[in-house]
C-alpha cells in the first residue's frame, strides 16, 4: 500500500501544534474518537514512550499499543504499531504557516500477513478519511472548536 499523506493548516502556534499532537497523556482531549490512554513504560513522553490507546471504531473500542519512536520538537514525532497484520508508521510534521501552522500526517502501513495485504489496500481510502478526521479534530481542538463528538459522549 502506497504512503498515506494529509496535510491541513491550523490557526494555532506550531508549539501548540506540535503539543497536541504528541503530549500522549492528553490524547483523548486532542480526538474524540481516543477514549483513553495507558502507558506502558516509564516514560510518558518522547522516544522510546510506550502506550495503549482505546480508539472508538464505529460503534467497537479497540486497543492499539503504539511507541514513539522519533521525537524532534517542535517539528516532528513518529508513532509505530503492529497491529492486526500491518506496521502502521506515522509521522507528524508541523511546519509554520502565514496563518498558524501546517500539521502533515504521514502513515505507511506495511502489511506482513495475507489478511492485511489483501485488505489493506482495499482500505486505503477509508484509512485516508480515518486521518482527515484526526486533523479535523487536533485543528478542533487547537483553534479552540468543541470537540462536538465528546460533547456527545459526555
Amino acid at each position: 500500500m502506497p504512503l498515506i499523506s494529509v496535510a491541513r493548516t491550523i490557526q494555532a502556534p506550531p508549539e501548540v501544534v506540535f503539543q497536541a499532537v504528541t503530549d500522549i497523556g492528553n490524547l483523548p482531549a486532542t480526538n474524540p474518537e481516543i477514549l483513553r490512554v495507558e502507558f506502558l513504560s516509564e516514560q510518558r513522553a518522547g522516544a522510546g514512550a510506550r502506550f495503549r490507546e482505546t480508539r472508538l471504531m464505529g460503534r467497537k473500542e479497540m486497543d492499539t499499543e503504539l511507541e514513539m519512536t522519533e521525537f524532534s520538537p517542535p517539528i516532528s514525532a513518529r508513532m509505530v504499531s503492529d497491529q492486526g497484520g500491518t506496521v502502521w508508521d506515522t509521522t507528524f510534521v508541523v511546519q509554520p504557516s502565514s496563518s498558524g501552522a501546517e500539521l502533515q500526517i504521514h502513515m505507511d502501513a506495511r502489511a506482513h500477513r495475507l489478511l492485511a495485504k489483501i485488505m489493506n489496500p482495499l482500505l486505503q481510502g477509508l484509512y485516508r478519511k480515518g486521518l482527515q478526521k484526526h486533523l479535523d479534530a487536533v485543528a478542533a481542538y487547537c483553534e479552540g472548536a468543541p470537540l462536538k463528538a465528546r460533547e456527545k459522549r459526555d
